[in-house]
């Protein structure tokens, strides 16, 4: 059997993709072998490949950090939109910091920064991103000097429900780390710290930009209306996920 038949028989999609990625990624059939063998086991190809794209770039990414996922483009498109020139850009809960790298490779103009509570996500981040990566619990890991400075703050927070964590797929739910995907009992948990806490760190004008499900799109623009927030809620095209689009009223 190939190793085009032996991935699609294991359920990847992409095959032809995936065996040329491994291939490329080998230095000869030894090696090839162990690679096919980890991919077959359910290991994201990620991992075993060292980086992920993501809107075209290559982000570093290290076993059990969150692996960036295409859908997530449309919530960096609107950070990259929104962002004022020579301003602030936050990204919590970054992961491996995809986020925070696109924008800053895209919008050289503006000073990026980027916060996680997981130690392994801050060190890959750093690798990726430079400087300006802090570790620790939200708004709380960043310098006190953003505090009311920063124009967008983004955040891929944990939204999948605890009981829905099941349903997701292999490679997920058993190498990633459950704080990036267990968003509680709703899926909001994190979300609700999030939207509560923005409202001190963000300039006057500045926007919130967060990702959750379809399913939890009403619930989350209400949490940010009640926050004192004009919330819009996208969905791209053929997905479902949503990026919450979150301005603060202006300030008097």
């Amino acid at each position: 059997m190939s190793i085009v038949e032996q991935l699609r028989a294991a359920g990847c999609v992409f095959a032809e993709d995936e065996a040329r990625l491994l291939t490329e990624a080998s230095a000869g059939p030894d090696e090839l072998t162990e690679l096919l063998a980890r991919r077959l086991s359910g290991e994201p190809l990620e991992y075993i490949l060292g980086w992920a794209e993501f809107c075209r770039l290559r982000i570093y990414v290290t076993a059990g950090v969150f692996v960036p996922r295409q859908r997530s483009e449309i919530l960096v498109g609107e950070a990259i939109k929104r962002a004022p020139q020579g301003g602030v850009v936050v990204d919590l809960c970054c992961g491996s910091g995809a986020f925070a790298t696109v924008i800053a490779a895209h919008r050289a103009d503006l000073q990026v920064h980027a916060a996680d509570l997981d130690p392994a996500a801050v060190e890959c981040a750093r690798r990726n991103l430079g400087a300006n990566v802090y570790q620790g619990d939200l708004f709380d890991a960043l310098p006190a000097g953003l505090r009311g400075r920063i124009d967008v703050v983004t955040a891929n927070a944990p939204y999948v429900p605890t009981e829905r964590i099941v349903e997701m797929p292999v490679e997920a739910r058993l190498h990633e780390p459950m704080l990036a995907l267990d968003g509680g009992t709703d899926g909001l948990d994190v979300l609700r710290r999030v939207i509560d806490g923005a409202g001190e760190w963000l300039a006057p004008g500045g926007s919130l930009i967060v990702e959750s499900s379809w399913g939890q799109a009403k619930e989350v623009s209400a949490l940010m209306v009640r926050a004192g927030m004009q919330a819009v809620a996208l969905m791209d095209a053929g997905d479902t996920i949503v990026a919450g689009l979150l301005e603060p009223l202006t300030r008097g």
